[in-house]
């Protein structure tokens, strides 16, 4: 995949979309109504409700352009669409603790996706890219900071991604 080229879901682009279309019409519209009732308070060098509009203002703009640039170079990958018996992006995988006993299940998405609590890793979490390629009954071998991990995949499946 060419590195200028972001994979996700279909509902992680969707989400992007979304908080584009917010930000857009709205939040956008928010701000411009701020700065105009600032500009009434007079004075605009010791203005701060002036100044705190036009930081808000930079930063909803460094946000739209920032979801303008990875919704023009989504790689939109559908998981219903994978057949496979490998973990790659989009599989949701759930896998045995070794140490523990206890099952995890992750579902591997992009990096603007991910949401830890809700089961999503980043395809470039250091969990996930120990994952990629393996398969039922493999072992991962996860380094991480507080020491190695292991764990078993006991299930790929290749399903919708709320």
């Amino acid at each position: 995949m060419p590195a200028d080229k972001f994979p996700m879901t279909p509902a992680g682009l969707k989400k992007l979309r979304a908080e584009l279309k917010q930000l857009r019409e709205v939040e956008r519209m928010k701000n411009v109504r701020d700065i105009e009732e600032a500009l009434g308070h007079g004075d605009l060098r010791e203005n701060a409700e002036y100044h705190a509009a036009k930081d808000k203002q930079a930063e909803i703009d460094g946000r739209m352009r920032f979801l303008d640039y990875k919704i023009a170079r989504a790689d939109v990958i559908d998981p219903t669409s994978i057949k496979s018996d490998r973990v790659t992006f989009g599989a949701t995988v759930t896998m045995e603790d070794l140490d523990n006993d206890t099952t995890v299940t992750y579902c591997l998405v992009g990096e603007d996706e991910s949401d830890v609590v809700a089961g999503k890793i980043s395809i470039t979490a250091p969990i996930a890219r120990a994952m990629v390629g393996k398969q039922v009954g493999d072992d991962v071998l996860v380094k991480l900071p507080k020491g190695d991990r292991e764990y078993e995949v006991v299930k790929i499946e290749y399903k919708a991604i709320d």
